[in-house]
């Protein structure tokens, strides 16, 4: 199968934050390719693993589902795959190459964008990850 060059490498909408079945399916309707569920204690928009279930059993086809984690256990990633079935997971912490690629999933690394980020080192050293995201 061949797909026209342009299709891979298209910009793609995540909303991430989302946190109820009906801001999720709004997003959706307004066009969003990916809805993130954030898994960060500290984050006002952290989310249960219920509540996440919940959010990704209510999408429509063709809408993905992110999880996003910063620094969490591997115990933590492993649970959210089990109840969640992301299809990808979104690296944002301080995570090694090692430790994005032990969860054993499709990941998105984020990048920090600053001053002296070398971001081809960056995206060398991430070589695994199906996308980077610049934040």
């Amino acid at each position: 199968m061949t797909f026209p060059a342009d299709s891979l490498h298209r910009t793609r909408i995540k909303i991430c934050g989302i946190s109820r079945v009906e801001d999720a399916l709004a997003a959706a309707e307004a066009g969003a390719d990916a809805i993130g569920l954030v898994f960060y204690p500290k984050s006002p928009r952290c989310v249960t693993l219920s509540q996440a279930a919940s959010i990704a059993r209510a999408l429509p086809p063709f809408v993905s589902t992110v999880a996003l984690f910063v620094n969490a256990a591997q115990d933590t990633v492993r649970d959210v795959i089990d109840a969640v079935r992301p299809a990808m997971l979104q690296f944002h912490g301080d995570e090694t190459p090692a430790a994005c690629a032990l969860a054993g999933h499709p990941y998105l690394r984020a990048a920090r964008m600053r001053p002296g980020l070398d971001l081809l080192d960056f995206k060398a050293r991430y070589a695994d990850a199906k996308a980077l995201l610049l934040d």
